[in-house]
């Protein structure tokens, strides 16, 4: 490596510099290298729906790339299965739930409670529990509600709130951890 010192800037200020600008100018990737840790080169998801008897074994993003087709495939999997409305599931939700999946060092899929949530389902929803936000993200496809036969529920919440990437609801009783894309946060018992 050379050493400009003769023009008065170094390859290394310049660098840290740029590193410096780009993370003030791109502040909603502050919180990337935290939550993606172990994500690897190639990010899978694995789930299964009792719901719908269906799974899906997909790899969407490989070396920076998101695949399109894959990802469609995601949120049309992660649809409102009583009404059978698709929603785009948001893209940092699926990466939270690929990541703590990897931290987890687990093979088993995903058990889908619930991805996105229609307007209709969620007011039938929330008029049979208190536990069911207004605003859910679930209508914005920002959420889900996850489950794992190997893991605990409190496993589960310690790998997603590893990821720093959202919020994470330990539901003990009901044996689910939710995970979103919002604010950073944790909630539960």
């Amino acid at each position: 490596m050379t050493d400009n010192s003769s023009s008065g800037i170094t390859r290394r200020a310049l660098l840290g510099a740029f590193a410096a600008s780009a993370v003030a100018a791109a502040p909603t990737y502050s919180n990337a290298a935290g939550f993606l840790r172990g994500a690897g080169d190639i990010r899978r998801l694995r789930m299964t729906s009792p719901r719908t008897g269906e799974s899906i074994n997909t790899i969407y993003w490989i070396e920076g790339d998101y695949i399109r087709d894959a990802v469609r495939e995601v949120s049309l999997f992660m649809r409102d299965w009583r009404t059978n409305d698709v929603h785009n599931i948001d893209l940092r939700t699926i990466d939270i739930m690929a990541a703590a999946h990897n931290l987890m060092d687990v093979n088993e899929p995903y058990m889908l409670l619930s991805g996105y949530r229609s307007p209709k389902t969620n007011a039938m929803l929330r008029s049979r529990s208190s536990g069911v936000a207004r605003n859910s993200l679930h209508l914005q496809g920002e959420a889900a509600d996850l489950r794992l036969n190997s893991r605990s529920v409190g496993q589960m919440f310690r790998a997603a709130s590893a990821c720093r990437g959202g919020g994470v609801g330990k539901y003990s009783g009901s044996n689910f951890v939710h995970m979103d894309c919002g604010p950073v946060r944790t909630w539960g018992g």
